[in-house]
């Protein structure tokens, strides 16, 4: 029988209150994932301060990308998800070598930044937290009755509680990648601009899951548990959802 794939990213969210243990390394891909996602960051910004040869550093950095995909492909592992991770490293390094400067590999990655300041500042305006939308859709996948499933988490005070908690957290990592990288890319300095993308990539990817997880834990639990008994005695009206 097949082992069942592991949850990660914000995915991994979504078994939160189960009695399974939540494991911080499996959601953000463990150690193999890790190194799949840092390697090639790492490589382009070690190559270039090494050799200050653009051309050679995109050039090597492109060749371990594909090379990442093939191996996927050959070990029949996803696709899309081998698809995407070239997509995004193949935006930053045409980005780099069109523009001629090191520094606009990590320009791409600013813009999705304020992108996802700006979706999730949206969500908080008209009280419908992203994260929370996120989670859920990927735990419950509302097939039917939309306006039904957003209810039954919207109006569970303490979780929605806990969800637009977990957004304006998010929303303060972003911005805080912004604040500290932008000043580096403006004085073009690209080995520390590196640097920084690194230690505030999957470090601060890990810590923020970690710390998501322990906010929503609880109240989904007890979210959870009041479904549970709802099924349990379908002839009875369904518990009252806690309001704090």
């Amino acid at each position: 029988m097949t082992e069942p794939r592991k949850r990660t990213g914000l995915a991994s969210l979504a078994s939160a209150g189960e009695d399974e243990d939540f494991s911080v390394i499996d959601a953000i891909g463990g150690p193999r994932g890790v190194i799949e996602s840092m390697l090639p960051g790492v490589v382009f910004v070690v190559l270039f301060v090494i050799t200050s040869n653009l051309e050679l550093t995109v050039g090597v950095s492109a060749v371990l990308a594909v090379l990442q995909v093939i191996v996927r492909l050959i070990q029949r592992q996803s696709a899309v998800g081998a698809a995407s991770g070239l997509l995004a490293v193949g935006i930053c390094l045409i980005w780099a070598w069109q523009s001629h400067e090191a520094r606009n590999y990590y320009m791409f990655g600013f813009l999705t930044n304020a992108f996802y300041i700006v979706l999730l500042s949206i969500s908080l305006i008209v009280r419908v937290p992203a994260l929370g939308l996120a989670v859920e859709f990927i735990r419950t996948l509302p097939t039917e009755h939309l306006r039904a499933w957003l209810d039954d988490w919207m109006q569970d005070k303490p979780l929605k509680r806990a969800y637009t908690i977990i957004t304006a957290l998010w929303i303060g990592v972003f911005s805080l990648r912004l604040l500290v990288q932008v000043p580096l890319y403006l004085t073009d300095q690209v080995g520390w601009l590196g640097t920084a993308r690194l230690l505030m990539g999957i470090p601060f990817w890990a810590l923020m899951i970690w710390i998501s997880y322990l906010i929503i834990a609880t109240p989904m639990h007890h979210h959870k548990a009041l479904h549970a008994a709802a099924e349990e005695q379908p002839g009875e009206q369904e518990p009252q959802r806690p309001n704090a």
